[in-house]
């Protein structure tokens, strides 16, 4: 069953995301852990894909790299079942892998949501899923307790929102920006609006796209947020130390201080929210 509920109960959720395998599976391993150590509540975890579509230039060439180290779903079931970590996990790939992993019986995802369940997973996000498509993989979702979170962007809304919000459990990713992944110097004031037309749907939102700082977290997480998304900015951490040529260890510690500053951010922004009548 799905462990991602508990992880927005007590306050504002910090979700990283890293590239499993990047740079190579024993860092990344190293890495994952490191940001439970630093204050995540969930983790995301890329699953590498050739034509990562949503991604900026930190996250594709955190692909590559994964790619290029040997990076393939079934080894990426080994990552996970290795993990020594206790905070729910999500995998964040694209649809092709995941149809492409079980026969041809009519409903392939099953093959894939059932490797998941069995390595530990809690949930899916596949940013190239349309909700009108996500019926085969929603119904083994259900079959086996996982949640399958969707991505709500600025400019979505009317029929497509409702229809979006009909499929999602776990979380609603709300992105705070067009465009694609990647972290920025300020925090878009799309977020504010976008959060507002999610008010009538009881599910966490949590914010992503191009939050960077503990402020921005701060910010986000005072103007409503149930919690912060994460990714390029830990990215970023990885790369450096890649091309510097950096130990592990020295960039696990970046990577958990960084976390810290980012779940302490959250933290201070829920405490300047007005107490939840389900909180109190």
């Amino acid at each position: 069953m799905s462990r991602i509920p508990e992880a927005f109960a007590d306050g504002p959720a910090f979700i990283p995301y890293l590239a499993v395998g990047d740079p190579d599976y024993e860092s990344s391993i190293e890495y994952v852990e490191a940001l439970e150590r630093g204050g995540a509540d969930v983790v995301e975890l890329g699953l590498p894909f050739s034509e990562p579509v949503a991604e900026g230039p930190t996250i594709q060439n955190a692909v590559v790299r994964a790619l290029e180290g040997g990076m393939t779903p079934t080894r990426f079931f080994e990552f996970v079942e290795e993990l020594d970590v206790d905070v729910p996990l999500v995998c964040m790939t694209y649809y092709n892998l995941i149809y492409r992993y079980g026969d041809d019986d009519g409903n392939r995802p099953r093959a894939f949501v059932e490797k998941a369940a069995e390595v530990g997973l809690d949930g899916f996000v596949v940013p190239d899923l349309p909700a009108e498509e996500a019926g085969p993989l929603r119904e083994a979702c259900d079959e086996f307790d996982l949640d399958l979170v969707f991505i709500v962007a600025p400019t979505t809304e009317g029929e497509r929102l409702e229809r979006i919000m009909e499929q999602v459990s776990g979380y609603v990713y709300v992105q705070a920006r067009l465009g694609v992944t990647g972290a920025r110097s300020d925090v878009s004031t799309q977020t504010d609006e976008s959060l507002a037309r999610l008010d009538e749907w009881d599910v966490p939102k949590a914010v992503g796209f191009g939050i960077k700082t503990g402020e921005h977290a701060e910010r986000i997480v005072a103007g409503g947020a149930d919690g912060i998304i994460v990714g390029s900015a830990l990215v970023d951490i990885v790369a450096e130390g890649h091309e510097n040529g950096d130990s592990t260890e020295t960039v696990a510690s970046r990577l958990e201080t960084k976390a810290r500053e980012l779940s302490e951010g959250a933290s201070r922004g829920f405490a300047q929210r007005p107490p939840h009548p389900e909180r109190t």
